[in-house]
């Protein structure tokens, strides 16, 4: 599946015409994760469909959705902008970056200079880099130009193969673990527990992906997690700010 993206994604590279700039405030994804308004910080992702799952949240309005995490207290949020496998829009990013008082995360398979020169554009906070799409030296370049832009980066691995030959290179300061295999798709937070032992210290570690109910949270926080991204088990509620309370496992919420 990840091949297969990829390949997609570079014939979208070939077509891309950059967007006009959109004034917004950047603000630090680095420093709202690193200061989390619970146990671990959380990244609430604005999802509507993967590959894996098809559509996730039929009656999907992203403003609405983020409005929701905002109200629910969660850290930054993570859009999906890829359009032909889960059905995301850059339109969406700017959306939430103009109207939502968080970091925002664009969630997408970057390839390519010019996605980043776009995410600035668009009006992303940060974006993603992910090793197994990356040869290492190639992301080390990305993670510079986007930080040379003003974004911070949330550099995602899957396997401690790949996180060692990123680390031979350079030290991030967020480091992902997907939980999901980007080859199968099969989910288990055993991958961060597994992986978490060989992030050094100074980089924050990010859970992401399988995270469904507080037993989870507090597996991944022992094991060295210091925030979480999680998407599918909110989208799949119809009130996120319920959803959000209950995976922490507190009962109610504030309504202001």
């Amino acid at each position: 599946m990840l091949k297969q993206i990829i390949e997609t994604k570079k014939e979208e590279v070939k077509k891309l015409v950059l967007p006009e700039i959109q004034n917004v405030p950047k603000k630090s994804f680095y420093k709202a994760l690193a200061a989390p308004r619970r146990e671990v910080a959380l990244i609430a992702e604005v999802k509507k469909a993967s590959p894996s799952k098809g559509v996730i949240q039929p009656n999907f309005h992203p403003l609405q959705v983020a409005s929701q995490y905002d109200k629910a207290g969660a850290d930054a949020i993570s859009v999906l902008t890829d359009e032909q496998y889960f059905q995301g829009s850059t339109d969406y990013l700017t959306l939430i970056k103009k109207n939502i008082e968080r970091p925002v995360l664009r969630k997408d398979f970057i390839i390519d200079s010019r996605q980043i020169e776009e995410s600035v554009r668009i009006g992303a906070d940060a974006i993603l880099l992910i090793g197994e799409a990356l040869e290492p030296t190639q992301l080390q370049e990305f993670y510079e130009e986007a930080q040379e832009k003003g974004m911070d980066c949330l550099v995602e691995v899957h396997s401690t193969k790949t996180l060692e030959g990123i680390l031979r290179l350079f030290q991030p300061n967020i480091v992902g673990v997907n939980n999901r295999d980007l080859h199968t798709f099969q989910t288990t937070i055993q991958q961060t527990i597994d992986i978490a032992k060989s992030i050094p210290s100074g980089s924050l570690l990010v859970s992401e992906s399988g995270i469904n109910h507080h037993r989870d949270i507090v597996r991944v926080k022992e094991a060295g997690a210091g925030a979480i991204l999680v998407g599918e088990s909110l989208m799949r509620k119809e009130n996120q700010v319920e959803a959000v309370f209950e995976l922490f496992g507190e009962s109610t919420y504030a309504d202001s």
